[in-house]
């Protein structure tokens, strides 16, 4: 797969995606990022640490979130890229669901399509992104919690989101698919979707793990948000056995080392 000028080949290493928040209420680093200078130095951080992609998000979406106008995110997220694009020679995700934020991002330089509703919130996503051509992810997520087959239901409602994909004139081998974990699931569900993510794999597209320092975290541990990287680390070494292609994390270094580490003892 071809995200921006980079090849991304599947199947014997895991890449690592760092996360950007140009927004002031993140649930991790909230206001830490939310100018341009400072998102410059953190994208040269992580991408001197070892981060294959940067994902720069403008809303945040931790629960409770309120939602911002496109135009206010709009304003957040492209001066970064903008400069991220200027200045590095690193692939950019958008993370967004909107349409209009999703297009005015594509048309600064951004490289993929990050959807935390699997193209299901925002009914011109799907059209927008076909239209450049990009990478998407695809998360799943839903508005209720009412499962009678947990796992096969996210694997139902990720074929849904495929299905809008495909529809809409994005190619297969443009989609990667995320679990969701986060959200519209309980503890206990978060725990069983990283568990049994070989059932995503099952479905024939690559795999990104999105759950660094989340609140699966910090309710195994009794931890609080920023005391949340080592299991943030074991979450993500669990997900290279499982198969995953892709890591979304805020801490690349330290992620990435554990990564190799596995990586060096699956491959052996």
């Amino acid at each position: 797969m071809k995200i921006g000028n980079r090849e991304f080949t599947f199947g014997k290493k895991v890449y690592v995606m760092g996360i950007l928040n140009c927004t002031p209420d993140s649930f991790s680093d909230g206001g830490k990022y939310n100018n341009t200078d400072q998102a410059l130095m953190q994208t040269e951080r992580m991408i001197a640490e070892g981060a294959a992609l940067i994902d720069v998000g403008g809303e945040s979406t931790r629960p409770g979130h309120v939602r911002i106008s496109d135009e206010e995110e709009i304003s957040r997220v492209l001066p970064v890229i903008r400069e991220i694009k200027r200045r590095f020679d690193i692939p950019l995700s958008i993370d967004s669901y909107k349409s209009e934020v999703i297009k005015a991002a594509l048309d600064a330089g951004a490289d993929m399509v990050n959807d935390i509703w699997g193209l299901k919130k925002d009914k011109k996503a799907a059209e927008v992104t076909a239209k450049y051509g990009v990478p998407v992810c695809l998360m799943h997520n839903r508005e209720n919690t009412d499962y009678k087959d947990f796992l096969g239901e996210v694997c139902s409602d990720l074929r849904d989101s495929v299905q809008i994909a495909e529809k809409a004139g994005i190619k297969r081998e443009k989609i990667i698919l995320d679990p969701g974990v986060g959200f519209a699931k309980s503890h206990e569900q978060n725990l069983q979707i990283i568990r049994h993510l070989n059932r995503l794999k099952e479905l024939g597209f690559p795999v990104m793990l999105a759950a660094s320092k989340k609140r699966v975290i910090g309710l195994t541990l009794d931890l609080p948000v920023d005391e949340r990287l080592e299991g943030t680390i074991a979450v993500s070494v669990i997900g290279a056995m499982e198969g995953c292609d892709f890591i979304r994390v805020h801490d690349i270094k330290e992620n990435i080392r554990a990564l190799w580490m596995a990586e060096a003892v699956m491959n052996a």
